[in-house]
């Protein structure tokens, strides 16, 4: 695609571009350790110090997960790798996966899940039981993530509405008025951005302080990405895929997140106490084809806010 596609051609839709300079600047992205290990160096894909979350798919070997993040320290990034509560088996477990981090890759950085596993491995079936051990502030761990859902979360709540999510979040509130780690929201991907700002909105009024990180699939097939966005259970934007998939023009081509990504920065620069703080990237096309993707729209917005 051309340098230029990002910008709409309607006035007043498009974002300026210093303020998509200042969404899109700083954004992090995910790796699997198989699929960091097809990438020769971070250094020539990834700005220097972009936070690289890990991610912890069940069966991964601890070896594999600390070994990547030792190669992303190295190379100058800031690993965060995921702690998956369900397929933890036990406290011991844990505080030897935080040890290891810390002392064999440099880790001071956590994104906690519940964990997608139906039954848990053992007694820790939640980030917040995860939190309540203490073993990171113990390791000194600076900053740690949590998991936000705009679309909710069937797992928790079911069909049943927000009670369950919205409690979850609002212990982790109040915990970080405890932590000397700094702590932030990182959410689910979605393709609409009105339920996305809808929610940002409707925790804030709920006293939620913490920065949110909005989720953006990066570019891939659509067909892929309804695959992936199915399963992941996202919620009413997916309507946003299904429309597109039915016009046979549109199939073809890979979806991108030009939209998704101009309606936030546009919303953000206009609501500047908002929680939305930047993106996250889920490379569900390959984490080069999302990394190429989102420099090239980086640097297409700095140079045109010049």
């Amino acid at each position: 695609m051309g340098m230029t596609s990002l910008f709409r051609s309607e006035d007043d839709a498009a974002p300026k571009a210093d303020d998509r300079c200042a969404f899109l600047a700083g954004y992090s992205i995910e790796v699997m350790p198989r699929t960091a290990a097809k990438i020769e160096d971070f250094r020539a894909l990834l700005p220097a110090g972009t936070r690289v979350y890990i991610a912890h798919i069940a069966g991964t070997p601890i070896d594999d997960m600390v070994a990547t993040a030792r190669r992303l320290t190295d190379e100058g990034f800031h690993p965060m790798p995921h702690f998956p509560a369900r397929n933890i088996p036990d406290t011991g477990t844990l505080e030897t996966w935080i040890r290891r981090y810390r002392e064999e890759a440099g880790v001071e950085q956590a994104l906690l899940l519940g964990g997608g596993s139906a039954e848990p491995a053992g007694m820790l079936d939640s980030s917040i039981a995860m939190i309540k051990t203490g073993l990171f502030d113990r390791y000194g761990f600076r900053r740690l993530h949590v998991a936000g859902h705009p679309e909710g979360n069937r797992d928790i709540d079911g069909d049943d509405g927000t009670a369950g999510t919205d409690a979850a979040l609002r212990w982790k509130q109040a915990f970080s008025g405890e932590t000397a780690a700094s702590m932030a929201i990182v959410t689910q991907f979605a393709f609409d951005a009105k339920p996305v700002i809808a929610w940002s909105e409707r925790i804030a009024a709920a006293g939620i302080r913490l920065p949110i990180h909005v989720g953006v699939a990066g570019p891939t097939k659509l067909q892929t990405l309804i695959k992936f966005a199915i399963s992941c259970g996202v919620g009413p934007s997916l309507g946003i895929l299904q429309k597109r998939a039915l016009d046979f023009r549109k199939l073809l081509l890979p979806y991108e997140p030009t939209d998704f990504l101009n309606d936030l920065a546009s919303y953000r620069a206009a609501n500047t106490e908002s929680l939305i703080e930047q993106v996250h990237v889920f490379p569900l096309g390959g984490i080069q084809a999302s990394a190429e993707w989102m420099n090239e729209h980086t640097a297409t917005a700095r140079k045109m806010a010049l």
